[in-house]
């Protein structure tokens, strides 16, 4: 087989090279985002949040409640007496007229707070319906997502088995020690295969020798002397 014919080769091996990292490192980034389920435990969170606002609110409701529901059955009581007739002291009367005025007094604030409560709840009630729409939005697209991701991985895993099927062809042409030069300057320099244009090595930018370029042209399995890498002339 022709030197030409091998850095051909090799050129050619590395451009599949370049492809099945490309699509490895694509793989790898889908394959991540595959079962990540990060946007629709946000989605969750902000919903559980509503959720539990709304709750606390209604506790609060409830106690609120209650205790205007134990003063208002003592004034009931207190004007009971005050009015029933049973007692007829003054000082004893006045006495009632001042627990009823006092009990009254500290209902009042409640009651108020009570009304501010319920709007709240009416409010936290249309945020728990607002994040449940929003979390259904998000788990649908969440899905969405997850299937195209799924088949994207599948393409992705089945080009990479025809470029590394690819890739198998072009190393079945190529001998051992070109092989090995090319796998040592991939590691080491990233690009292994340097294209010659206008006398010059694209990879370095380094003109090249008259008796380099005579090296290339002859078919010789050529390294360029300022970066190493093998010498390819289209």
């Amino acid at each position: 087989m022709a030197i030409m014919s091998v850095t051909r080769q090799l050129f050619q091996l590395q451009e599949l090279d370049n492809e099945i990292e490309s699509h490895e490192e694509t793989l790898r980034q889908k394959t991540k985002l595959l079962g990540d389920k990060t946007v629709l435990e946000q989605a969750q969170s902000k919903l559980t949040d509503a959720q539990k606002h709304l709750e606390d609110l209604k506790h609060q409701q409830k106690s609120l409640e209650q205790e205007i529901e134990d003063i208002t059955d003592k004034i009931k009581h207190a004007e009971d007496q005050l009015y029933g007739g049973k007692v007829t002291s003054p000082k004893e009367l006045m006495g009632l007229q001042r627990d009823v005025a006092s009990l009254k007094a500290s209902r009042d604030p409640l009651e108020t707070k009570d009304l501010e409560n319920m709007d709240k709840i009416t409010n936290a009630e249309a945020a728990v319906v607002a994040e449940q729409a929003g979390f259904k939005k998000v788990e649908a697209a969440w899905q969405a997502e997850q299937q195209q991701l799924a088949g994207e991985i599948d393409q992705l895993k089945s080009k990479l088995a025809e470029l590394n099927g690819q890739r198998q062809n072009v190393l079945s042409g190529l001998d051992t020690q070109s092989v090995s030069v090319y796998d040592k300057v991939r590691k080491q320099k990233g690009q292994a295969v340097a294209k010659v244009e206008q006398g010059i090595c694209r990879a370095c930018r380094i003109s090249l020798s008259s008796s380099q370029l005579q090296q290339v042209r002859s078919g010789n399995l050529h390294q360029c002397g300022s970066c190493g890498r093998i010498l390819y002339l289209p």
